[in-house]
């Protein structure tokens, strides 16, 4: 026990940062680190001179930066002599390694090393002494990556102690600070690498706790041979199995005054601190869970077994009498107290036969306030009545090294001293007066029977290697030996989570309400579900209270604690659907007899270049992306297909709900223009829907233009060509990178009535061939449609001066499933004609116009930059100037304009007609007239050449200086491009030389907003750090005055590197049309539509450097290329026409965005909000300002203006993590669909007519009335009517909702020929319940069946004869016999009803609605009915 103690009280962890350890846990990652040797002149003159007997070690730490936080342990290198520094070169040898593994994998966590050295003064007392430090940094800088070379590395040290770590001024990266010093000529030489041999004995070491390879860990073997390093190829010790029986606790005086006592004294502590409790200050015991588990002094073994004690009493009131005298004689010691008894069987398979291996046993109590008037609290189905949890004993046990069983008894233990979870126990009675016989039994103590068996075979590495992995990144629990499992189930095991921390109050979290770590209990041997809560790991040794574990457990129960304390402001509440359910490749719901109907359809085959099939690949497999591979792909053409096969029904959807006949998709690829399919008629496949597992499968089919369609050739492909002919110079990459992080969003739309049915999103990461010629992934994926229900008519407060507004609830439904197939094939391209081109563009962040210093010559008239080649073929002087071709009389009359350039072969052919012409005249001797008029003809063009001729000669003279002046200011031109994506600032500094050996102030003179210079050095820092670029930076580097260009002072012949950032927020016109498009011809219906590429925008922008003399110094031309960007999120709403939507969408959790970074302690981490739109209102609010603190949800707020119906307004919401707003967190696409609102004020189960009016266009239109809830809502008339030009007609609707509250149903007027959207309403319901007059129950069985038929009666209150319709709001589980009856006055009806079965246990309470004939409501009547 000495041992253990010893190890236990030696190996004390300080735990990491408590906001680093609410993050989400990775993968521990294992490091070997050796410490070579120390290079330098170390010590100063001063200590050599001040102490005697100088020795040096090294200490390591490990080191939050973000949070300026050490934790760990600091490890320690054994001391060695300074009289090596004497020697040349002065170096101090150590060569020690040290063992560590963490899974805190962020850049910021690093490795702080200390040269100490001690010695003696005069007096000789001892004196330590720090010599400098080093920043050791463990991961790169991507958090994915650690630090893997294995080569020396050379570590810089700095002046001063690292407690100056801990000061505020010293700002990340640190050693890039100006308070930092390094010291000169002095270094340490080191490696870091990872060390994959540690991973198996992750369950020995605890996380975060540096180990010397020198140093003996319990649970592993001596190293062979004479290195000593028993962790570089771990070796472990044979494990032994230990079984426990008969295990009682006793309490001291009594089971009774401890637990009394304790109840009191918890209650006092509540109201002391504030806490207050649910049911006016009473508590009472829930459970008593014992917790037992592995110690080897450094940390827990294994996550500990929880099971649950029960009184000696009730034991004997639930056994047998056998049991009962088994009991009572064990426990008769115990003095009449009554004892907690374990009804089970224990068996601890980890067991070492080391000193330092032991059992810890830890009692806890959970208390919990009654939620009744009966005070039952054993009901644990409300989240409202459990109070707290606290260890309030515990033990340890060594067993003897010979020892093989016996029977053991063990003081309890309690108090203030250091426990192995490091929590906090309830006291112990005071033993000032007691004796030491008394001491070792007034806390309580623990019997228990032992036996240990050595033949447990050696576990295998792999299978430790699980197990611990297991307690870090839970992914499953090791299940127990088959022969306990009917010893472990005799005992009431504790769940994974247990029905009183399901019942946890978020109400009454506090620090101080729960000392006892929760993580612990969160596993059994038997409880499937202990390792997906199991959400950190025992071996941290920290103090973990209740709050933290259920910020955990949420991600699992799907409804995050947080959410319940937050008290929604006065804003809607839009709830984002979550991308990572959406995106990814669902697991197929299709039974496999209908995938085998499904790939047997005749859908078209993809063929790669080679007309061979192209490799499939399955959804599920990660993708392992190397750029390189993809940039030296030969195969350069990457030809993009959509196979769109089939849509598959929502199993869970109601079997009467309608289903659409046709739909069409709308979507947007790359920087393709937004792509609308034409309508796909949905075929139903023969053989489906015959099974209740299977949902209901229909094929796409395309329809032709006369409305037929051939199910024969099922299927739609749409294709991308993207090579080389339309990607820009250094484009490929861009390309690669949006294939790997892009997900392509998806909107599925009813092709008739034009209403959307949903959206599904894919990642497109599949599509990376890597240098295969082709590939091809299927995806099933969700379609998921928003729905809005106002069920609550709660108003909040006027919390941010928006006024109030109710609240609204939002849920998504899944609709259906889509089956789509992805692929890219390969094609082999011709080079392009300029090698150049294919060259990627440069990455420097440097322009320098050292190369602009020269003039190459070239034409006055010829625009544009230096001309490349020397030789130039003259050209006609008005075939190059538009405005001189205009003002010449013979080229205008040769050509008529500009057009005569490319008519030059006619003219001179003319020229030639007329010679012979005048030739034959002379020839045949006609008379003098007609030579006379050949002469005046040929006197009249020389006249015109000579008045054209001094025109040219005054128009080069008058254009003659401007002509200089512009090819002269080629000279001092720079040509730069740059890519620009959307929101991303595109950050370059340009290298301006002061060409003149006098000093000037020079203007920068901008003439596009979108590029600035950053005139902030702090904002200069940033980027300087994020684009690792290491130029000098200057402060107060311009002059401003006020809204004039800002000025630079440079002296003569000097070189100033100035700062631009480009971004860019606006973007061109992206709706796609909210109705189908038309198929082209058949033979795009059999080779897939193949689609061209459209070039994104092009700008160019022109910056003058201008010398205070007016002249300019330099000029910088940028050509910003524009690239697509990438769209994590697609929010569609529908809102009424000419008004105000005021939205919030809420963030996700911070820590989950990437690149987000990590806020400080007390402080939240900044979000800023941009929109693409500048009249639409965007920013972000944090709830906890006014409601919480630190840490609480964040919404983005939107405020924008609809337009008129059926206006659809699309934007972009850009979100920031850094306040210089350098690059997006969060890019989403909202869409604003404008339409009709009318109000609606009806009762379920009851007919509300209205009408709508419905105006005409320029023509006559045959149209059809569709609505999203056809069972709720019908139109008059229903099919397909003339809506004349012009003219004015009235819509009739019926609205009879099944269920009360507030929603919203959608309403469509489609032109039924063109397929257009004429009108659209939004139909706002507020839907009242009626009186509930009787009530019924019934019992039935659950499953497939014929269903029950029952009767109920109804009289007639009225004196005469009426008629009575029937109405339910769940036909698909109730039908009548009749739906309308007569019945005479005060006479009795008997109704029918047939009740049909259903799929699942449970209860359903279904309402029948009895309506008169005027269909307003008479009775309504309550039937539950319980499935079993």
């Amino acid at each position: 026990m000495d041992d253990w103690r010893r190890a236990f009280t030696q190996n004390t962890l300080v735990p990491p940062h408590p906001q680093r350890a609410r993050q989400l846990r990775k993968e521990s990652t294992a490091f070997q680190c050796v410490l070579k040797w120390l290079d330098g002149p170390i010590i100063k003159q001063g200590i050599l001179d001040m102490l005697l007997e100088l020795e040096c070690h090294l200490r390591v730490s490990l080191f939050d930066v973000t949070y300026r936080h050490f934790f760990g342990r600091t490890w320690k290198t054994t001391v060695k002599p300074t009289s090596q520094l004497s020697r040349q070169p002065s170096r101090i040898i150590f060569n020690e390694p040290f063992y560590f593994h963490t899974t805190l994998n962020h850049p910021n966590i690093v490795a702080v090393l200390e040269v100490a050295v001690e010695g003696r003064k005069r007096d000789g007392t001892p004196q330590m002494l720090s010599c400098g430090f080093g920043i050791l940094r463990i991961f790169g800088s991507k958090p994915e990556s650690p630090t893997s070379a294995a080569q020396d590395k050379r570590l810089r040290l700095y002046h001063g102690t690292p407690r100056a770590l801990l000061h505020p001024l010293l700002q990340d990266p640190i050693e890039q600070s100006k308070h930092m010093t390094l010291m000169e000529n002095c270094s340490l030489q080191y490696t870091l690498k990872p060390h994959p041999p540690l991973e198996p004995a992750f369950h020995l070491l605890p996380e975060n706790l540096l180990v010397s390879g020198f140093q003996q860990i319990p649970g592993l073997l001596p190293p062979h041979g004479d290195t000593g390093d028993a962790l570089r190829k771990p070796r472990f010790q044979k494990p032994t199995t230990c079984h426990l029986d008969n295990l009682f606790f006793t309490l001291y005086p009594s089971l009774e005054k401890f637990e009394e006592e304790l109840l009191e004294l918890l209650v006092s502590d509540h109201f002391r601190e504030g806490i207050g409790l649910l049911d006016g200050g009473t508590l009472e015991v829930l459970e008593r869970r014992l917790h037992i588990c592995v110690h080897n002094g450094l940390g827990f073994v294994h996550r500990p077994q929880v099971v649950v004690l029960v009184p000696e009493m009730d034991v004997a009131l639930t056994r047998s009498a056998s049991f009962s005298r088994k009991v009572s004689s064990s426990s008769k010691n115990s003095s009449g107290n009554q004892a907690l008894v374990l009804r089970s069987h224990l068996r601890l398979p980890e067991m070492v036969n080391h000193p330092a291996f032991a059992i810890v046993f830890e009692l806890e109590y959970v208390f919990s306030s009654p939620s009744g008037a009966d005070g039952n609290a054993g009901s644990s189905t409300s989240l409202s009545n459990l109070a707290c949890m606290h260890m309030v004993r515990w033990a340890v046990w060594n067993p003897e090294p010979e020892a093989t069983s016996g029977k053991v008894t063990l003081p309890l233990q309690g108090g203030i001293q250091h426990n192995p979870s490091r929590c906090l126990v309830f006291k112990v009675p005071s033993a000032s007066m007691s004796s030491e016989e008394v001491k070792q039994v007034e806390s309580g103590t623990i019997q228990f029977q032992f036996s240990l068996s050595s033949d447990t075979p050696a576990e295998p590495k792999a299978e430790r290697r699980s197990s611990r992995k297991t307690a870090v990144s839970p992914s499953g629990t090791p299940a127990p030996a088959a022969q306990d499992l009917s010893a472990i189930q005799d005992s009431p095991v504790g769940p994974g989570l247990s029905l009183s921390q399901l019942a946890a109050s978020p109400q009454s979290l506090a620090p101080r309400s729960s000392s006892k770590p929760p993580l612990q209990s969160l596993d059994s041997p038997q409880s499937p579900q202990g390792p997906q809560l199991q959400a950190e790991s025992v071996f941290e040794g920290r103090v973990s209270h209740l709050e933290a574990d259920l910020s955990q457990t949420s991600l699992v129960l799907e409804t995050s604690a947080v959410d319940h304390l937050q008290e929604l402001p006065f804003m809607p509440l839009h709830a984002p659907i979550i991308v990572g359910a959406q995106t990814r490749s669902s697991r197929s719901q299709l039974s496999r007899a209908a995938m085998a109907l499904l790939q047997s359809s005749g859908f078209p085959e993809i063929l790669d270049a080679n007309q061979q099939p192209v490799e499939a690949i399955n959804p599920t497999d990660p993708v392992r992306f190397n750029p390189q591979k993809e940039e030296s792909d030969c195969l350069r053409g990457n030809e993009i297909v959509l196979q769109f096969l089939a849509f598959s029904r929502a199993a869970q959807e109601c079997p009467g709900a309608p289903w659409p006949q046709t739909v069409y998709f709308t979507f947007q690829f790359y920087r393709f223009p937004p792509e609308t399919t034409p309508r796909l008629q949905l075929v139903k496949l023969d053989g489906t829907g015959k099974s209740n597992t299977s949902s209901l499968s229909h094929v796409l089919v395309p329809i032709n233009k006369d409305g037929s369609f051939d199910a024969g050739s099922p299927g739609f492909q749409l294709r991308y060509m993207v090579d080389p002919g339309f990607l820009k110079p250094g484009e490929q990459r861009w390309f690669t990178h949006y294939l790997a992080a892009q997900t392509l969003q998806v909107d599925i739309w009813d092709g008739d009535s034009l209403l959307l049915i949903g959206s599904a999103g894919v990642q497109m990461k599949h599509l990376l061939r890597q240098g295969r010629p082709a590939v091809q992934v299927s995806h099933e994926l969700e379609v998921t449609a928003t729905e809005y229900e106002q069920e609550t008519m709660v108003v909040s407060g006027d919390v941010a001066g928006f006024g109030s507004i109710k609240p609204i609830g939002v849920h998504t439904v899944v609709k259906g499933r889509l089956h789509l197939t992805l692929a890219n094939v390969g094609h082999a391209c011709e080079p392009r004609a300029r090698g150049s081109s294919l060259l990627p563009p440069s990455r420097s962040r440097v322009i320098s116009n050292d190369g602009a210093s020269f003039f190459s010559g070239g034409s006055l008239l010829m625009p544009g930059g230096p001309r490349r080649k020397r030789v130039v073929q003259a050209q006609k002087l008005a075939d190059v100037d538009s405005e001189l071709a205009a003002m010449l009389l013979t080229h205008t009359r040769a050509g008529q304009g500009p057009q005569a350039a490319g008519q030059e072969a006619d003219v001179v052919h003319r020229r030639k007609l007329e010679r012979m012409r005048l030739v034959r005249l002379q020839e045949s001797g006609e008379d003098s007239g007609s030579r006379r008029i050949s002469l005046l003809a040929q006197q009249s063009i020389r006249a015109q050449h000579s008045r054209d001729l001094q025109v040219i000669d005054a128009y080069r003279e008058r254009t003659k200086a401007e002509s200089i002046t512009s090819i002269l200011s080629q000279a001092i031109t720079t040509h730069h491009t740059l890519y620009a994506t959307l929101g991303t600032a595109e950050f370059f500094e340009f290298a301006l030389r002061n060409p003149h050996n006098t000093q000037h102030t020079v203007a920068i003179e901008i003439d596009s907003p979108e590029l600035s210079i950053i005139l902030d050095s702090q904002e200069w820092r940033y980027f300087k750090e994020a684009t690792d670029l290491h130029t000098p930076l200057e402060e107060d580097m311009f002059h401003l005055r006020g809204s004039l260009a800002p000025q630079l002072y440079l002296r003569p012949r000097e070189t100033a590197h100035i700062p631009f950032k480009y971004q860019n927020f606006s973007v061109g016109s992206l709706a796609p049309p909210q109705a189908p498009a038309d198929v082209s011809s058949e033979k795009n219906l059999e080779s897939g539509l193949l689609k061209k590429c459209s070039a994104m925008p092009t700008k160019h922008v022109k910056v003058l450097f201008r010398a205070e003399s007016g002249r300019p110094i330099a000029m910088l031309c940028l050509t910003v290329e524009s690239q697509p960007h990438v769209v994590d999120q697609v929010f569609r709403f529908y809102h009424p026409e000419l008004t105000f939507l005021k939205k919030a969408i809420r963030l996700p959790p911070w820590h989950t965005l990437p690149g987000a970074p990590v806020g400080m302690p007390g402080e939240d981490t900044p979000v800023y909000v941009r929109c693409s739109d500048p009249n639409v209102i965007c920013e972000c609010q944090n709830m906890g300002c006014r409601v919480g603190g630190p840490g609480e949800p964040r919404d983005v707020f939107l405020k924008v203006a609809s337009g008129p119906s059926p206006e659809v307004k699309e934007f972009f919401v850009i979100i920031y993590a850094d306040r210089w707003l350098a690059e997006p967190v969060q890019t989403w696409q909202v869409c604003l669909h404008s339409l009709q609102r009318v109000d609606v004020s009806c009762v379920t189960g009851q007919l509300t007519r209205l009408s709508l009016v419905l105006r005409g266009t320029q023509t006559v239109r045959k149209v059809k009335a569709f609505t999203s809830h056809p069972q709720e809502l019908k139109t008059d008339p229903a099919d397909v009517f003339v809506l004349p030009p012009h003219g004015v007609q009235d819509l009739h609707v019926g609205v009879r909702p099944r269920r009360a509250g507030s929603r919203f149903v959608h309403l469509n007027l489609v032109d039924m020929d063109y397929h257009q959207l004429v009108a659209s309403w939004l139909v706002c319901l507020s839907c009242r319940q009626p009186l509930i007059s009787k009530a019924f129950e019934i019992t039935m069985v659950a499953g497939e069946g014929k269903g029950t038929s029952k009767r109920i009666t109804y009289t007639n209150p009225y004196p005469s004869r009426r008629t009575y319709h029937l109405h339910s709001d769940r036909p698909d589980l109730l039908q009548f016999k009749e739906n309308s009856f007569q019945v005479a006055g005060g006479e009795t009806y008997t109704i029918g009803l047939r009740f049909l079965p259903s799929g699942s246990i449970g209860q359903e309470e279904i309402l029948i609605y009895i309506n008169d004939h005027e269909d307003k409501n008479e009775e309504a009547f309550c039937v539950k009915v319980l499935y079993q």
